[in-house]
């Protein structure tokens, strides 16, 4: 089967064109070597879950690695403390028996399948911790946890908790034995998510996850990254494209956003058409497009009046606002991979989310304008004088949904 630029879902090498990771699993593998724990944090369809596939297969010579997705773990039924745990003991336990590791004690699985089916039995985070040290004291090489969607669990009230037990455990791996590193992977930094660790007696708040190592490989495609891609295709199909040329229009608009690299090259692909003028079209039938990353981006729009309001005034006033991460609303933007840092400012992230939000913002207010003027020319049918008008026998109101 012909590869295809693939916009849904994990990329495969073998299916799909992608550029090359294998610099950016180095860089990451270097964190597992030195027995870090960390957050990888982008913004929706950044390509983490790729990365992570990569990751695993990259680290699995060396390391024993259970990789789990918390995806769907939002529901009531995982609030508890011995839920999430019987949870999380079947996720373990569910990687050994698709014989994803090997390697694994027999009585170390059996505890895992135990306590993961306990029904009403209570278990408690000491339990899953006394039965992760055994797991890590008996297994043949040292063992990595990643964790994918994580930050689709952190509405849980005993998730806080968990990163706790994490954290407890690395602050004590010189006399206990436990993972040599975590990796966990979402939109939210959960860093970010305030519990209380010590007593109530101490009214402190910290982190659970302040032991994490700041995360800083650039996970977006450069511009050769994208020659490469475009450079295998070309090998393919013989469009007779300007490859570098190529690159950097797609580079200029999209500043290698994965998904809207992907995205461009799809339409390209189906157009058959790689010129400018084919490229001009592609975005703007991007633009055009429902897509779960502009529907997010939406959505993050009316979740939070300030962080719109800040993108609202840096194009359409004009502003320059100065880059600070401990500015709520830069924090979010940036969490999300709406804005990026240009030399101390702030600046939107590429030339696509550029048009997407300031045509968004123009047709609110076209909208808006339009629908208060109709419903200034309406209002004047029914009312006078500050009171309804009679129709018959009658007052007469219409309501506008």
């Amino acid at each position: 089967m012909p590869k295809k630029f693939n916009v849904t879902g994990n990329c495969n090498g073998q299916m799909h064109y992608m550029v090359n990771l294998d610099s950016r699993i180095k860089e990451i593998k270097q964190y597992v070597d030195d027995g870090d724990y960390f957050t990888i944090n982008r913004g929706r369809q950044y390509g983490k879950t790729t990365t992570l596939d990569h990751l695993a297969k990259a680290l699995g010579q060396q390391y024993t690695v259970f990789y789990i997705s918390f995806e769907g773990m939002t529901d009531a039924e995982y609030q508890g403390e011995s839920a999430f745990c019987r949870m999380f003991a079947g996720l373990l336990y569910d990687v050994i028996d698709y014989g994803e590791v090997d390697g694994i004690d027999q009585t170390v699985t059996d505890s895992l399948e135990k306590m993961s089916s306990k029904g009403e039995e209570s278990v408690t985070f000491r339990d899953l911790s006394n039965l992760i040290s055994t797991l890590c004291r008996t297994c043949n090489k040292p063992v990595v946890l990643m964790i994918d969607e994580v930050d689709q669990a952190s509405k849980l009230v005993s998730f806080p908790a968990f990163l706790g037990m994490l954290r407890d455990k690395y602050l004590k791996r010189g006399r206990r034995p436990t993972f040599q590193s975590v990796i966990l992977a979402g939109v939210y930094d959960i860093r970010n998510l305030k519990q209380k660790i010590r007593s109530e007696e101490d009214h402190q708040k910290n982190s659970p996850w302040n032991i994490a190592a700041k995360f800083e490989v650039d996970m977006s495609f450069s511009q050769s990254d994208i020659v490469g891609m475009l450079a295998e295709y070309e090998q393919d199909h013989g469009t007779g494209m300007d490859i570098d040329e190529m690159a950097r229009l797609i580079y200029e608009y999209t500043s290698g956003y994965p998904f809207l690299v992907s995205a461009i090259c799809k339409i390209l692909d189906e157009s058959c058409a790689w010129n400018k003028e084919a490229f001009l079209v592609a975005v703007k039938k991007l633009l055009s497009e429902k897509n779960t990353l502009f529907e997010s981006l939406v959505n993050k729009l009316e979740l939070y009046p300030d962080l719109k309001s800040m993108l609202y005034t840096i194009l359409f006033r004009g502003t320059v606002i100065p880059y600070n991460q401990l500015t709520e609303p830069i924090e979010i933007a940036s969490m999300f991979g709406f804005i990026k840092e240009v030399s101390g400012t702030v600046v939107i992230a590429n030339r696509i989310f550029e048009i997407l939000l300031y045509n968004l913002f123009l047709s609110e207010e076209t909208v808006s304008s339009k629908i208060y003027h109709s419903g200034s020319q309406d209002k004047n049918q029914f009312i006078g004088n500050g009171e309804l008008k009679e129709c018959g026998d009658k007052a007469t109101v219409e309501v506008v949904v």
